[in-house]
């Protein structure tokens, strides 16, 4: 394709631009294995992979903001479980 040719391939009945990339022989291999797994393509594997780089991940990844919520820093609160428990089962304040 020559440059400034706005011409498309078709896949999936989806026009397509035609590009060139350099990546590394590791990254070759890694791709091409992965491709392999799934029956399908060097250029599928790329597609999808740019595609959920260009959308900021997996589309279905969840990010849990919540999670550090009870983080307390004290690293003994495990190992002192029962002792806690027994505390605050017999605070008066729960009668």
């Amino acid at each position: 394709m020559a440059a400034g040719d706005d011409s498309h391939d078709w896949y999936a009945g989806i026009p397509m631009k035609r590009t060139t990339i350099k990546i590394s022989e590791e990254l070759d291999t890694k791709l091409r294995h992965i491709a392999a797994q799934r029956n399908g393509t060097l250029s599928e594997v790329i597609r999808e992979a740019l595609e959920l780089y260009a959308n900021g991940g997996p589309p279905d990844r969840r990010r849990f903001l919540f999670t550090a919520a009870g983080a307390s820093g004290d690293g003994t609160i495990a190992s002192r479980i029962e002792e806690i428990l027994a505390e605050e089962w017999s605070d008066p304040r729960r009668s």
